[in-house]
């Protein structure tokens, strides 16, 4: 009986200690792999200390250098690089670190955050430029004022409403395209700009740099702000670059840019890039566009003023329902925008959220985004198909509403546009159950929430 129990155990330790191995093995590949797969910048954490006092221990332990790089939010949240002269340690290692201090809450990289359109990303199906239509090369804007979205969406309709322009002081409402920048000399911008910022080069230059055809992101933001110029005609455009000419940006950057816009008359704020994880202070910063904090989450009040603004984001371009953020939460103050067809059909490319579900149902609008017309550098047009075209159709119909209802919180603009539009509640051949609205400017800024339906939504 005895050899029996002793071999019993036996067996059990060696279980154990497999299973040990194993697990072990599992968390040093999990640990090389975000080391070896981290999009971010080299040498930088960001976290948020409980106590600011606490902030010379902490760089002590985890050997960064004593200077922040930056600091921002209540409590602070402190952006810091790694003193390699005491540590091989990279990011991912030491934000894993971080998870069990005490002192430390919500530790993560400086993420790399990308254009929704940029090509070659494993999360997303790059869609590249398509300037092959002779109506849309040139000087001519013919093919862009007539294009078929905006018949799609009812916007004449809607500008015999409003266009952009607040009804209760006379002045224009501002959409912040957060992007590549853009050409301030094109055409489609005369008298509609205000100033600007460059995050990229850190100057009041946010002009697109780079080489056509050559650099894969070049152009988009222009591409993206001309929408809204048509969207929104009497609305203004503040121009904010972000993505360098690879179409990247950083996390730090991105949350800097939200801040600057609300501190500069921002009223809707255009989001056309993302990342396949949800960065804390991306999240966060958004929450406060919503002009307070709400609880649990880091206030940027003194920073932002208590300014509130509407944020639509692109949903992504992966073609499937695997979440892209910022787009992917579900934030009062944000409208996650996928992309529709001509045929008024759901686009292959646009992720989607799929069933009835409220946290599953993250994009809650879809728009016009296959092969939309837009401003391209050079005072030139040129087509490109994404969700990145879907957002800024709604930031313009975002802008009519707001200029419509001035004193509206963000919150209740996006259920506006949301629940205003043609109802789509169907199964998909390939998605699944998808109910969302595509959205419709005129039911939106009427705020009529009998907009209709249409049955052959998910057909192919």
């Amino acid at each position: 009986m005895n050899k029996i129990i002793k071999n019993n155990l036996l067996r059990a330790s060696l279980v154990l200690i497999l299973v040990f191995v194993l697990f072990a093995g599992n968390f040093e590949q999990k640990i090389s792999a975000q080391v070896t797969n981290c999009e971010c910048v080299p040498n930088e954490v960001i976290f948020e200390l409980r106590v600011p006092a606490n902030l010379p221990a902490v760089v002590t332990q985890y050997k960064l250098k004593p200077i922040p790089l930056g600091q921002v939010g209540t409590p602070p949240t402190y952006r810091m690089e790694i003193d390699t002269q005491q540590t091989n340690q990279t990011p991912p290692q030491i934000v894993m670190a971080m998870q069990g201090d005490t002192r430390i809450t919500k530790p993560e990289v400086n993420r790399k955050l990308s254009s929704v359109e940029k090509p070659d990303l494993p999360w997303t199906i790059g869609h590249s430029w398509a300037i092959g239509h002779s109506w849309a090369i040139g000087g001519s804007g013919k093919g862009y004022q007539r294009q078929w979205f905006p018949e799609k969406i009812r916007l004449k309709e809607a500008h015999q409403i409003n266009r952009g322009t607040r009804i209760d002081n006379g002045q224009p409402v501002v959409v912040a395209v957060i992007d590549t920048g853009i050409d301030l000399s094109h055409p489609v911008f005369a008298g509609r700009l205000v100033p600007g910022y460059d995050f990229v080069g850190n100057d009041d230059n946010p002009s697109e740099e780079g080489v056509l055809y050559q650099d894969a992101s070049y152009g988009h933001g222009t591409h993206v702000a001309g929408i809204v110029a048509l969207t929104a005609p009497e609305a203004k455009i503040m121009p904010i670059r972000i993505l360098n000419r690879d179409g990247v940006g950083e996390l730090w950057r991105v949350t800097a840019a939200i801040i600057w816009a609300a501190n500069h008359g921002a009223d809707v704020i255009n989001i056309s890039f993302g990342y396949n994880s949800s960065p804390e202070l991306l999240k966060d910063v958004l929450h406060n566009c919503e002009g307070v904090a709400p609880p649990g989450v880091r206030s940027f009040s003194a920073e932002m003023n208590g300014e509130r603004m509407v944020v639509i984001s692109g949903a992504g371009n992966g073609g499937n329902g695997a979440k892209i953020y910022p787009a992917g939460d579900r934030i009062d103050p944000q409208l996650g925008v996928g992309a529709t067809t001509r045929s008024d059909h759901l686009a292959d490319f646009t992720t989607m959220s799929v069933g009835h579900s409220g946290g599953l149902r993250f994009i809650r609008a879809v728009a016009p985004g296959e092969n939309i017309v837009s401003a391209i550098p050079g005072g030139r047009y040129g087509v490109w198909s994404g969700t990145s075209m879907a957002a800024p159709i709604v930031s313009g119909i975002a802008a009519l509403v707001r200029a419509k209802n001035p004193t509206a919180d963000p919150h209740s603009i996006v259920e506006q546009i949301s629940e205003t539009g043609i109802e789509w509640e169907c199964v998909h051949p390939t998605r699944g159950e998808i109910k969302t609205n595509r959205v419709d400017a005129f039911c939106a800024v009427a705020n009529n929430q009998s907009c209709g339906s249409n049955p052959n939504a998910c057909m192919r």
